[in-house]
């Protein structure tokens, strides 16, 4: 075993969970309730359904160009070097960077339980940029020690949603939770597309391929373990809210959801303990999404490819981008409601999805998948996108508008960027002889 790639399955796996598990059901749980009403947990099952498809392609492209490029390098393969791939991978970068405001919001909105009743309205943008300034005070530092214990971190966070879930079973209200309930299918698929931003993160694990000593054994299943282990969590957790509190409980306490469903059963002190678990999940979700995916998203765009030796958890030398994204997610944080937010990175994310599986077609022979299951995923992620799209038409068609324009802004931007610059993308996998 190279003792410089120790990576093993379970530290795999927790950067999958460590990036999908807590920020987002924090973030986004009562938005989610509100359009999917007691049928909640249903919509996080189908979510994770069509995410779990994705981990397919996703799996088998790993394994054949392990690359701490992740998506990027895949669609590279696919499609070569164009507009589109360059488009598409500023597509992701700004997917992470919507994922970055929600869950600087969702710190902020627990973090509001924590101020006195009635405190005035701008205290919620101050906290959420606050978080945000913080991070990247620590990365500009350059702490290389951020991403060390990601391990005991995942397992922090994950141990106190279990007890939430587990202790609240114990108490649920059967009537909250009947099926008479719920509401009509196109509400909960409405949800589930909502909800779909919750596993953002999977992905982050075929970054970290090059640090794995058998990737073709552990990146597979640390793909679909990390998806596995979060849909029961999502489900178990939602179960115990829905349980626990009314629909309209739940509107009235939609942006702390969570915290709120726990003070029937553990009092005060219950309520007390989920907010700092969301404000703990949610800085940590920052951490991860920050010095990851975004790192590794924009240093692609700027460059064409990442350093010979890249360390996911510090920028490097490429400190403006830092500063750029930072300051992109604190407008998005603060100009943008939070629904509008989820839509827009659930959105990018399904475009991504869409993209990969499509590019996997075209590497299917190489990487030996079934290419009726890479079909499946392709046109699952498409009707998902379709019902998001047709539910913000419906409800908001200036979110709509917006994702739009920053759909046509990233293939602009990215021709302008390649004319100018003359950058071009490479590949970088592994081989048994090294980097190519």
């Amino acid at each position: 075993m190279d003792k410089n790639k120790s990576m093993g399955l379970w530290s795999a796996t927790s950067i999958g969970v460590g990036a999908m598990v807590g920020a987002g059901i924090f973030s986004i749980f009562g938005t989610a309730t509100q359009i999917s009403g007691n049928a909640v947990y249903i919509s996080f099952v189908i979510a994770g359904f069509i995410a779990l498809l994705s981990t397919y392609s996703y799996a088998k492209l790993g394994v054949t160009y392990p690359s701490a490029g992740g998506p990027v390098e895949f669609l590279v393969r696919g499609f070569g070097d164009g507009v589109l791939t360059g488009g598409l991978n500023i597509l992701l970068w700004t997917g992470y960077i919507f994922g970055l405001a929600l869950y600087a919001k969702g710190f902020s909105l627990y973090a509001m339980t924590f101020m006195p009743a009635g405190s005035a309205a701008i205290w919620p943008n101050i906290f959420a940029t606050a978080i945000i300034v913080i991070f990247t005070a620590i990365n500009f530092i350059g702490s290389k020690a951020v991403g060390r214990s990601e391990i005991f971190i995942v397992s922090i966070k994950v141990s106190i949603l279990m007890l939430f879930a587990v202790a609240g079973m114990f108490f649920i209200n059967p009537v909250n939770i009947s099926t008479s309930h719920f509401p009509n299918t196109p509400h909960i698929l409405f949800g589930a597309g909502i909800v779909f931003l919750a596993y953002q993160g999977f992905g982050l694990i075929t970054n970290a391929a090059e640090d794995m000593d058998d990737p073709e054994k552990t990146l597979p299943k640390a793909l679909y373990l990390s998806v596995l282990i979060v849909i029961c969590i999502y489900v178990l957790v939602s179960l115990a809210v829905i349980g626990n509190l009314s629909i309209s409980e739940i509107g009235n306490y939609k942006d702390y959801a969570l915290a709120a469903a726990a003070q029937p059963f553990l009092g005060s002190i219950g309520f007390k303990i989920m907010a700092i678990a969301a404000l703990f999940s949610t800085s940590s979700a920052i951490n991860a999404s920050l010095y990851g995916g975004a790192n590794v998203s924009y240093l692609i765009a700027k460059d064409g490819e990442l350093p010979e030796f890249f360390e996911r958890k510090v920028w490097k030398k490429g400190t403006e981008g830092l500063f750029i994204t930072s300051g992109l997610v604190i407008l998005c944080t603060n100009f943008l409601n939070l629904e509008g937010i989820g839509m827009l990175a659930s959105a990018s994310l399904l475009v991504i999805y869409v993209a990969v599986n499509a590019a996997h077609l075209r590497l299917s022979g190489e990487t030996g998948a079934k290419t009726y299951l890479i079909w499946t995923s392709l046109f699952s992620s498409l009707i998902f996108f379709g019902i998001l799209t047709y539910y913000e038409f419906t409800n908001s068609t200036k979110t709509l508008v917006l994702f739009a324009a920053v759909l046509i802004f990233c293939f602009i931007v990215e021709w302008v960027y390649r004319k100018y610059s003359r950058r071009s993308l490479k590949t970088r996998t592994l081989t048994d002889e090294g980097i190519l």
